[in-house]
């Protein structure tokens, strides 16, 4: 390929590397450095370019599993974005404007997404998820002049000012601009000027389990080249069917159904399904000939109730991703397909930053190594080095993936890059042999008779037992211990919630953990989430904490003492 830019040609370099070295670690670790890149916009610099021509498969939507759907080549999309580019510029968007998207899996959110990119314009990704009061307060803090909406959230929007400009996807309203006219537009886009590759680019809200949301600010080159080091972690290749089961809105998404596919001119695929049914999902996989999956737990934890030996599925690669897997899984989907779930972590405010690469021996429970570009430190409370603490950047080698900052909250920004580091907030223990071992946010790990407790430990041996189905660990207060732990548990459907089944986990707990790891409270309850699905044990803990000392047992509530046969 050739008429690539400097800075793109450097962007190319950078990735090619990582393609060469694609399962030798060491190498690429070694030997990969960010790009330095001055000007640099990565839908005119390099995606135009590379699709020049180029009919290979770039987006892949299919509404049914035996397939079908929509297919688009890079040609068509670059040709789209263009089209779409021009269309927004038509109705007033210009470059730094800030455009909050709210769509489903169609064609129109990577035409948006490629189109704001040429214009300069800043994406705030959104969820469909959102109530109207939420989508209120994200236009209002994030400063949106306009927004993009499917036609089924429209509603949502009525209570806005009338200063934002609105644009539908898939119906027409009284007060909205037609998308569909975008077709209409010029398929020649030209720019302004030159994109500094340090303008901002996405504006995304982070999903709240500990604090009210924030927005991080990412630029045209901490994510679309950032992703470099998720591209190596996926273990991508040029012609790939990557599917990643991840809803728009979410950083996820840019993650792998966006930039790293697309960095590594891999097609991205998507299934759309009304309700996640796992035969479908493993339907889809067969018949669509997809090569590579990234799936949240969740998923997995669905998928390995199906007899996965009984699909013939052409995967070479498969990752978890959102919080960290449980070995049990791990080992049956590779006893059935012989391919090893490999686990990885990063947050909204970075790329992937640490995992586990293809060709990298997997240590069972591990999340990895540090991943090309990356350099990961452990830190104590104090923020002295430890080889068990919180993962921090240190920002004199600061990685090219991480965020400028929160948008609008300086505070913020100067607590998470304090005393030289960037601050996960997430706490990890290194192994000696380098491979990092996650043990839980640094706020949700606890004690307890003066041992340090985590709760994904806890909560990865419970949902073991064949009635669980989802389980979050918090601490208790005991007058004894300081807090014991408590597990608030959801039960899977054919199993009835009682004291039956809670002697049934104390048991299991008894047998399966250390003395002072047990469960020793556990409540028969919801789960409160974010509206990202992630679970708020926050909200748990907190009320652990306020409940009264002489408080009696709660709704479906059982202590450990409650069943002396188990002493």
């Amino acid at each position: 390929m050739t008429g690539f830019t400097p800075s793109a040609q450097a962007f190319l370099d950078a990735r090619d590397l990582l393609l060469r070295h694609r399962t030798d670690y060491a190498r690429a670790y070694s030997e990969f450095a960010w790009p330095k890149l001055d000007t640099f916009n990565w839908a005119l610099d390099y995606f135009d370019v590379m699709a020049r021509g180029n009919d290979n498969p770039a987006l892949w939507i299919v509404d049914d599993p035996a397939g079908g759907g929509t297919r688009l080549s890079f040609a068509q999309m670059s040709e789209r974005s263009s089209r779409m580019a021009n269309f927004l510029r038509e109705h007033g968007v210009a470059r730094g404007d800030r455009l909050l998207l709210m769509l489903p899996n169609r064609a129109e959110l990577w035409d948006v997404m490629l189109a704001a990119m040429k214009l300069g314009a800043v994406v705030l990704p959104a969820t469909t998820q959102l109530s109207p009061d939420d989508v209120r307060e994200r236009v209002e803090t994030g400063g949106a002049r306009y927004v993009i909406v499917d036609a089924a959230e429209l509603g949502k929007f009525d209570a806005l000012a009338s200063s934002v400009k609105r644009i539908s996807v898939g119906a027409q309203r009284d007060g909205w601009i037609d998308l569909s006219r975008a077709s209409e537009a010029s398929a020649t886009f030209v720019p302004d000027g030159p994109t500094r590759a340090s303008d901002p680019m996405l504006l995304y809200f982070t999903s709240g389990t500990t604090s009210k949301p924030k927005l991080v600010e990412h630029t045209h080159e901490s994510y679309p080249v950032g992703h470099l080091s998720t591209m190596y972690w996926v273990g991508l290749m040029p012609g790939d069917v990557h599917w990643n089961i991840s809803s728009p809105g979410w950083a996820k998404h840019a993650w792998s159904c966006f930039f790293a596919p697309w960095n590594a001119q891999a097609c991205v695929f998507v299934y759309n399904y009304a309700r996640f049914v796992p035969k479908d999902t493993l339907n889809a996989l067969v018949q669509c000939g997809v090569t590579t999956l990234c799936a949240p737990p969740t998923v997995w934890r669905m998928l390995v109730q199906e007899p996965l030996a009984t699909y013939p599925v052409k995967l070479r690669e498969i990752i978890g991703a959102g919080e960290p897997l449980n070995p049990e899984v791990i080992e049956r989907v590779r006893h059935a397909w012989n391919i090893t779930i490999r686990d990885g972590y990063g947050q909204t405010e970075t790329t992937c930053q640490i995992g586990n690469s293809p060709g990298q021996h997997v240590v069972p429970g591990s999340m990895g190594r540090p991943l090309p570009g990356y350099r990961i430190e452990l830190v104590d409370p104090d923020d002295q080095l430890a080889t068990e603490g919180e993962i921090a950047l240190p920002l004199a080698h600061r990685p090219l993936g991480l965020m400028t900052g929160y948008a609008n909250n300086a505070n913020a920004t100067e607590y998470a890059m304090r005393n030289g580091y960037y601050h996960t907030s997430d706490v990890a223990m290194r192994r000696e042999d380098g491979y990092y071992v996650y043990v839980g946010r640094a706020d949700d790990v606890f004690k307890s008779s003066d041992y340090r407790l985590s709760p994904f430990e806890l909560e990865s041996v419970l949902i073991e037992h064949e009635a669980i189905a989802e389980a979050a660990v918090v601490p208790s207060p005991d007058a004894l211990r300081l807090s014991v732990p408590k597990a608030f548990v959801i039960v899977r459907n054919g199993y009835e919630a009682g004291p039956d089944l809670a002697r049934e986990v104390f048991r299991f707990s008894r047998e399966k953990l250390a003395p002072y790891k047990r469960i020793r409270r556990l409540q028969f309850s919801d789960l409160p989430k974010t509206i990202s699905g992630k679970i708020r044990r926050v909200e748990l803990r907190r009320r652990e904490m306020d409940r009264p000392a002489d408080t009696a047992r709660l709704p479906d509530e059982y202590w450990e003492e409650d069943f002396p046969e188990l002493r």
